[in-house]
């Protein structure tokens, strides 16, 4: 079994094609399906289903996936470490985040990364918490700025605390409850709601700060990003909660400050051991400039 085996296999498993699979990994298909074959021969069973249409990934193929992901980062690691011990740091650096990250400035921050450690290659992603998380768990992103309190992290995972963002409620222009002072949790349950979907860690905070208060809220709208959020909200089909740096960025909308509705933490999120050493750097760094 070969390193480049397992890493044709998850190119598979992830783009669920041959040919997209081969254009990653810059092989020719014939090749790539060529060692796909080899190592379902070596291991004795069928790790994907092929149709003319499209590529199943069968059950073993599923039990096959996480560790052969595990294997090609460990290998990524081995590789980083010995370069890290004899020269300057290379390898890659995956960087995940919520969208938009406001307690950092994430562009100053790679700028001052990339003229301490050049030759890195650094992925930015953007997508919800929980998927972060996973990600992070697999070992294909390094560190995650995600909203999570300290409480919540999961066994095996640092963070480090960037900010306690306060919560505001967004409202369309001239709403009744523009201009107010403050708004409760009651209050905003009396009209539709729009949040983001429930893998967020935005929603979980919401939807246990109104269930704490005792009232149920109908979220009509569910958006995944707060660019459409704002839309939604602009255009009268229901009220939001979003963080206060993130309603000071959206113009269509007024915000209310909020009551009953607690802070929520945001933190840079790693494994807590076996990082790389690109990644090591990244959060050296990090704690320099918080």
């Amino acid at each position: 079994m070969e390193l480049r085996q397992l890493a044709y296999a998850v190119a598979v498993a992830e783009t669920g094609s041959f040919t997209r699979a081969a254009q990653r990994c810059f092989v020719v298909q014939s090749a790539l399906s060529e060692q796909i074959a080899r190592l379902e021969s070596e291991l004795g069973v069928r790790l994907f289903e092929r149709t003319s249409r499209r590529v199943q990934i069968t059950p073993a193929g599923e039990g096959f996936l996480g560790p052969a992901r595990e294997a090609l980062a460990a290998a990524e690691r081995a590789r980083s470490e010995a370069v890290a011990r004899s020269s300057e740091i290379r390898g890659s650096l995956v960087i995940g985040s919520i969208a938009p990250l406001t307690a950092v400035n994430l562009p100053d921050l790679l700028a001052a990364y990339r003229e301490r450690h050049p030759a890195v290659r650094v992925t930015l992603r953007s997508s919800l918490v929980r998927d972060q998380l996973q990600q992070v768990r697999e070992r294909t992103c390094d560190v995650a700025f995600v909203d999570i309190g300290p409480g919540e992290l999961p066994r095996g995972f640092a963070g480090r605390v960037l900010r306690n963002d306060d919560l505001v409620a967004i409202v369309p222009r001239g709403h009744r409850l523009a201009g107010a002072a403050e708004v409760t949790p009651a209050q905003l349950a009396e009209e539709d709601m729009v949040d983001m979907p429930l893998r967020s860690g935005i929603r979980g905070h919401n939807d246990a700060a109104f269930a704490a208060a005792g009232v149920t809220r109908n979220v009509a709208f569910e958006a995944d990003t707060t660019a459409m959020l704002e839309q939604l909200v602009a255009r009268g089909l229901g009220l939001g909660v979003v963080f206060a740096a993130v309603a000071a960025r959206m113009p269509t909308v007024d915000s209310v400050p909020t009551v009953g509705i607690a802070p929520r933490t945001v933190q840079a999120v790693s494994l807590a051991s076996g990082i790389s050493p690109a990644a090591r750097a990244f959060l050296e760094l990090l704690d320099e400039q918080r």
